[in-house]
């Protein structure tokens, strides 16, 4: 039979019985847990009350900060900020990439303010290409309507690529930040769909980030290797200076 005696030891307990074991819990100890546990819980009180609102429709009469748009006001909120109809119709592809994306992000698309998901149509004409660029806000993932589509992307460490040519139906993924790409391999106009695990990925084009801007050239060149007539050929394309 086991019995147990607890002594009042001041700062602590002393739990002793009959398998000849003693065990001392200190006080302070136990505040320490106590108070580890208050932390928590003061934790999920503020994500509960991040959770109290069930959206937050973007006010795209006020400017975006950093977390997107300010709130609309709820009486002010109706079904058409939850649906949109810009993605119907097709992109224009008469350009010099003979490329479109047609983004329905918090600025477009007021119902997925707050909400970490947006969507955008790419629409690649024969021989079509979204260059090298990459989304400093997000994971992608591209699903193919129609055509053949190679994609891929480069990792950030050891700089390995991962390509694909993916069909009609087919799905791949971009993890966030990473240079990727999209081309129209095929003979005939190519549509996908290009989702984001946020309101707005951003965007940056590497091309346009070199040779669209007033990039000094001799910095380019440095920064590059590429000799300097084709960075100025790659200027006057573009459209950049200096």
């Amino acid at each position: 039979m086991l019995t147990k005696t607890v002594h009042d030891v001041g700062s602590s307990e002393l739990i002793s019985g009959g398998d000849s074991r003693a065990y001392r819990i200190s006080a302070s100890h136990s505040r320490q847990i106590l108070t580890e546990y208050l932390f928590l819980f003061s934790i999920l009180l503020a994500a509960s009350d991040a959770l109290v609102q069930d959206f937050c429709v973007a006010d795209l009469s006020l400017p975006p900060g950093p977390a997107g748009y300010p709130c609309k006001k709820p009486s002010k909120v109706t079904a058409d900020d939850f649906a949109y109809h810009g993605l119907a119709a097709a992109g224009n592809t008469t350009n010099i990439i003979s490329a479109a994306v047609t983004p329905a992000f918090d600025g477009q698309f007021p119902g997925v303010n707050g909400l970490g998901i947006s969507i955008a149509r790419l629409d690649l004409a024969a021989g079509g290409v979204i260059p090298l660029h990459t989304h400093p806000g997000g994971s992608e993932i591209l699903v193919v309507i129609q055509g053949t589509i190679c994609a891929g992307f480069i990792s950030s460490f050891d700089n390995v690529v991962y390509l694909k040519t993916l069909n009609k139906g087919d799905i791949m993924v971009f993890p966030q930040g990473l240079l990727h790409f999209q081309i129209n391999s095929g003979k005939t106009p190519a549509l996908g769909f290009v989702s984001f695990g946020t309101q707005n990925p951003g965007l940056q084009i590497t091309d346009f980030a070199l040779f669209k801007n007033d990039f000094p050239t001799e910095l380019v060149a440095k920064t590059t290797f590429l000799d300097v007539a084709q960075i100025k050929k790659l200027k006057g394309v573009l459209g950049g200076t200096n």
